[in-house]
């Protein structure tokens, strides 16, 4: 299968990573990074902001790049541009990241061709582009957008094995 794909599978297990960076927050609290930073926190998550423009992002320290991070950490939501996102995952595999959400709604987003190949080469797991906000239980109007993609049929599903 390739890295190209995104399964049902490689979302929930992205999402079951307690401990995360979230590369490329804004340091606009207003911005939605940080409304999805904020949620994931809700929710349980250790989110370890990544912004080399920052020293402080929602009054918690933030780290440069990922693998200033100790210790490191096993999954990264890229909420980078996708220019950005290609050098990116070439800092996430030097880290020792395992799985990386590459984020994408509304036709914007940090996907980059180049950065899933190179991905799919070093056996990281990727969910190229989608809103984590849609995967979570309980959340409202992001939940009859997932409802409306899975009546549609581009709704993500579980991989099958023969």
């Amino acid at each position: 299968m390739s890295a190209h794909t995104v399964t049902l599978d490689t979302i929930e297990n992205f999402l079951s990573q307690k401990r995360l960076a979230m590369i490329g927050i804004s340091r606009d609290p207003k911005d939605f990074t940080a409304m999805l930073f904020n949620e994931l926190v809700r929710r349980g998550y250790e989110v370890i902001p990544v912004n080399p423009n920052a020293s402080r992002v929602l009054d918690r320290a933030c780290y440069a790049r990922v693998q200033d991070i100790e210790p490191h950490v096993e999954a990264a939501l890229l909420m980078t541009s996708p220019d950005v996102t290609e050098s990116v995952v070439l800092d996430c595999a030097l880290a020792g990241v395992r799985h990386i959400w590459m984020y994408g709604a509304g036709g914007k987003g940090a996907v980059s061709l180049k950065a899933l190949s190179f991905c799919e080469e070093h056996g990281i797991h990727v969910v190229p582009g989608e809103c984590p906000f849609m995967f979570f239980p309980n959340n409202g109007f992001h939940r009859l957008h997932g409802f409306l993609r899975k009546i549609s049929g581009n709704y993500p599903k579980h991989e099958h094995h023969a």
